[in-house]
């Protein structure tokens, strides 16, 4: 086989599979990162379709009187029955393949063409089963497009991104590529579990193989076409010796006999063998996994189909429950809880005791809407101990609402408590109910825990943080939510318009949920004094820093931002001409496929990279690739990136001002990035672009009011100082501590000049390098960003490490711990987690490894700007400055000040950030002045 050959089925790797990988990795992370040992299954997934096949199969036929066929519907329903007796699900549905052509059948016209047609005696049995299974109570999904596999694999995914303990039904074998610890498979016709371990006794591999295993194999049934004479004993001795598809395509030369022939004939078709063998697992779905919810059973039609059915034991039985019988189900067990609403001003100073007297109180608000400056309360709500609370409504506003305390005198009574910091308190994301009650002149103080931030610093990768998500995950428990009680769409109500009978159970549920969270979450932080840390220190005081800057909000110059993108439509429409002049007509430069079509059908430009669909990609990194060699792709990526920053800052920001404050104020949020940082939305202040002069242009907008200044801040080289401090590389640390520009020092090192010596572009390369290697870029990474051959940027990474020998050896050492401790952690003891780690999937475990050099300095660089804005506040607010902290964007504070002011404060200001941590080099902080944000920065 030539040499040609080979090198495409390599590119397997990096055009075809990528797209795949990218898939499966998320899957697999979100899918490990929550390990338990529960034997009971929250949710349990039917797939349908597999079992009545298997139904009509492999059990005798069964017919009615009149003749009609049966037998595939009691085989199936027996099956439900089965599952619901024996794993008594909190929540369920049954998934069947939808009518027509699917994306496979696009891909692979001959997908399962060798299926023959269904029998007419199955075909008849579909609609009465499908109308039985509803009738019975259990949710029933189809999606025409896809087949039942990719549903179930989509709901397993989102069920674990909930943490949801899932069980999957099937026969198939496919679906065994989604067993983990959090995952597992049942055969109901056998009883037979399938997990890890089963999976690996079953075909001799782990479920991260599966699909590796399939592609190899192929499938008759479904007319996937593998490799030749290739079985399962080949495949699974092939990958055990190569480890993956990619190691046995790198090793196809090297396989002798027919079989290494076979091997070498198919890797053309064994991309498409492994991409019609992968379960899609981002299919739309109308239903989250929490709301698969059983219902109860029809009885009445029920007992109508298993008449027309005749099947006589389900008859009697239905009977026999009909008629006042005991039947065979019987009810799951309840909690009871003491949900109560309070609307007399005894049944207040009661719970205000109450309150008073606890240790701990829950506290939650419910309002009108999320945007923390215009929503009006609504309610609140209280608990003190688990399945206990209260619900306070007081603007419920719906005809024939019933009378409710008035608002103010609530807030009065409250107040004295609410503002009591010896009076902790809990709740779920409290910066916003602060921000709620300093709406109405009182200052939320106490709050001792905030469940939201608690689950974030146990475990920031593990799952979303929000109440539900942390309900299901630790405490096993379904909570009512928002769309339960409003509605969804266009039809949903805001929260004052809902019948105070329906918010009440709610609301109350809310603090309750809340508190008893903490009770769980605080207890698995206690084990790691750590971890209290991170959440005493920096997370919990950073509530109050982050809700003063929101409610501050920034000042904007809104005719500077209208007329920015009236000239920003101005270049587009000229960039549209000249995109229309390349491609010789005129296209949708918007629209992916005529853009597609354009370029790689009209131009016949090479196509670089394909969607996992097939479709040539014209994503932004492949054009960006293809913009070194074609005009076209250089223009599109222009029009992109001015459309962007249109239609989210300059025709967005000023739709955005604040009526009361005339200012925009952002959101941030602290349990969303992995590494600890911030990000912020509404607007996103993060990816406002400062290397164009456009973007440049959208900071200028961000003013300072009349007398005062702004003053920006930020921090030089953090994560390159972060990591002298960190690896102790005696000629970073030097480096540093002599002050010098440590991109010409390291220049001077990898290049052997002297810093004097030193070029611009020897000094550009090497900054690529200092930055490249923290995010563990590798050399081929660097060839492309600095345009040279991979041959030459390994040998700068070689005379990089000669000369840091310390970097070196911290990397391996830090890729060493994290495999050994599935985490890493930052200075101040945050950790991020890796469940890829020890991956046998190389490019997975690379990119955790990856991500395991660079969460240490990018999560501690979070850490230390969290803690000089804790400072910084504490300083501005004691010293009484008329001065605050309007926004913070990365390593950078901005800080509007007073100009009598504004020396003290820069002062205080550089020297507060350079203390907040006591590195081994100095932090150096740059500060800068102007009338805006472009000038101060």
């Amino acid at each position: 086989m030539d040499d040609e050959s080979i090198q495409w089925g390599l590119n397997f790797s990096v055009e075809f599979r990528r797209g795949i990988e990218d898939n499966l990795a998320a899957w697999d992370i979100k899918q490990r990162l929550i390990m338990t040992t529960d034997t009971q299954f929250p949710l349990v997934l039917v797939d349908g379709s597999s079992y009545l096949y298997r139904a009509f199969h492999a059990l005798p036929p069964l017919n009615t009187s009149s003749g009609q066929p049966t037998g595939a519907i009691k085989g199936v329903l027996s099956m439900l029955r089965k599952l619901v007796v024996e794993y008594s699900p909190k929540n369920m549905a049954v998934v069947f393949d939808a009518k027509g052509k699917t994306f496979r059948d696009d891909i692979y016209p001959l997908y399962k063409a060798n299926r023959p047609p269904m029998p007419d005696d199955l075909r008849s049995q579909i609609d009465p089963l499908k109308d039985a299974i509803r009738k019975m109570g259990f949710p029933l999904i189809e999606v025409s497009g896809v087949e039942a596999d990719d549903v179930l694999g989509t709901l397993a995914l989102q069920a674990s991104e909930l943490g949801i303990s899932t069980l999957i039904s099937t026969g198939d074998k496919d679906l065994a590529q989604l067993v983990n610890p959090h995952v597992t498979l049942v055969n109901t016709m056998t009883g037979t579990l399938m997990d890890e371990a089963g999976v690996m006794e079953k075909f001799g591999v782990g479920p991260d193989n599966i699909i590796d295993y399939l592609a190899l194999i192929g499938d008759t049934s479904d007319n996937i076409p593998g490799v030749s004479k290739v079985g399962p004993k080949t495949a699974v001795k092939w990958l055990n010796l190569y480890g993956d598809m990619d190691g046995v395509i790198s090793h196809a030369a090297e396989i002798k006999g027919k079989v290494g022939e076979n091997l070498r004939d198919a890797l053309e078709q064994l991309p498409l063998s492994y991409e019609l063998a992968t379960i899609k697992l981002d299919v739309p779905l109308d239903q989250t996994p929490e709301q698969l919810v059983l219902e109860d059973p029809d009885d009445e039609a029920l007992l109508a189909l298993f008449k027309e059915f005749e099947f006589k034991a389900w008859i009697d039985e239905l009977n026999d429950k009909l008629s006042g019988g005991s039947g065979n189900a019987e009810p799951a067990e309840e909690v009871a809880v003491d949900y109560q609403v309070i609307d007399t001003e005894q049944a207040l100073q009661e719970w205000i005791d109450k309150l008073r007297d606890a240790e701990l109180f829950a506290f939650d608000t419910e309002t009108t809407s999320l945007n923390y400056m215009e929503a009006e309360l609504v309610g609140v709500s209280f608990a003190v101990k688990p399945y206990e609370a209260a619900y306070v409504p007081v603007a419920h506003d719906y005809p024939g609402a019933p009378d409710q305390l008035d608002r103010d005198l609530v807030l009065q009574a409250l107040k004295p408590l609410l503002e009591d910091a010896e009076q902790f308190k809990v709740g779920q994301h409290l910066k916003y109910d602060q921000s709620i009650l300093a709406l109405y002149g009182i200052t939320l103080r106490g709050i001792q825990y905030d469940t939201m931030l608690e689950s974030y610093v146990l475990d920031s990768t593990a799952t979303r943080h929000d109440m539900d998500s942390l309900a299901l995950k630790y405490l096993g428990r379904s909570t009512i939510h928002f769309e339960d009680v409003a509605g969804k769409g266009v039809k949903q109500l805001t929260f004052n318009q809902v019948d105070i009978d329906i918010a009440a159970p709610y609301a109350a549920e809310d603090a309750d949920i809340t508190l008893q969270l903490h009770e769980t979450l605080w207890s698995k932080l206690q084990a790691e004094q750590s971890l209290v840390s991170v959440f005493e220190d920096i997370e919990r005081p950073l509530i109050n820093v982050l809700g003063r800057i929101e409610r501050k909000g920034a000042l904007i110059d809104t005719e500077m931002l209208n007329q920015q993108s009236a000239r920003l439509a101005k270049s587009l429409l000229e960039i549209e001409q000249e995109a229309y002049e390349l491609a010789g007509q005129p296209f949708n430069l918007a629209s992916p496929k005529q853009l597609g079509a354009i370029l790689f059908e009209k131009l016949e430009i090479p196509v670089r990279k394909k969607t996992p669909k097939g479709q040539p990609s014209t994503a932004e990194a492949v054009l960006q690739d293809l913009a070194h060699d074609y005009p076209l792709p250089k223009i599109i990526l222009q029009h992109r990136s001015l459309s962007k920053l249109k239609s989210t800052y300059t025709d967005k920001l000023p739709l955005m001002v604040n009526r009361g404050t005339q200012r925009v104020h952002t959101s941030y949020h602290q349990a969303v990035a992995a590494t600890g940082r911030l990000s912020s939305s509404d607007p996103n202040l993060q990816n406002i672009p400062i290397r164009t002069e456009e973007g440049r242009h959208i900071r200028e907008a961000f003013i300072a009011p009349k007398d005062y200044l702004l003053v920006a801040a930020d921090y030089s080289q953090i994560e390159l100082r972060i990591m002298a401090h960190l690896s102790e590389d005696e000629g970073l640390l030097g480096a540093f501590e002599r002050g010098e520009d440590v991109h010409k020092a390291t220049a001077a090192e990898v290049f052997s000049v002297s810093v004097e010596e030193v070029s611009t572009s020897q000094r550009r390369h090497a900054k690529a390098i200092n930055f490249g290697l923290i995010y563990g870029m590798s050399a081929f990474g660097l060839a492309q960003q600095l345009e040279i051959g991979r041959n030459e940027a390994q040998l700068y990474i070689d005379r990089y490490f000669e000369r840091y020998p310390g970097v070196h050896r911290y990397m391996d050492e830090t890729r060493a711990s994290a495999a050994q401790n599935g985490y890493v952690e930052t200075l101040y003891g945050r950790r991020l987690y890796l469940p890829e780690i020890n991956s046998r999937k190389v490019p997975r475990r690379q990119a955790a490894e990856r991500t395991a050099i660079n969460a240490p300095m990018q999560g501690t660089a979070a850490d230390i700007i969290k803690k000089a804005m804790i400072s910084v506040d504490q300083w501005l607010r004691q010293d009484e400055l008329d001065a605050a902290m309007i926004m913070q964007v990365h390593d950078e504070l901005i800080v509007e000040v007073h100009h009598s002011q504004l020396e003290e404060v820069k002062s205080g200001l550089e020297q507060r950030m350079a203390s907040a941590a006591e590195l081994k080099v100095p932090l150096i902080v740059d500060v800068g002045v102007g009338n805006n944000w472009n000038e101060a920065h």
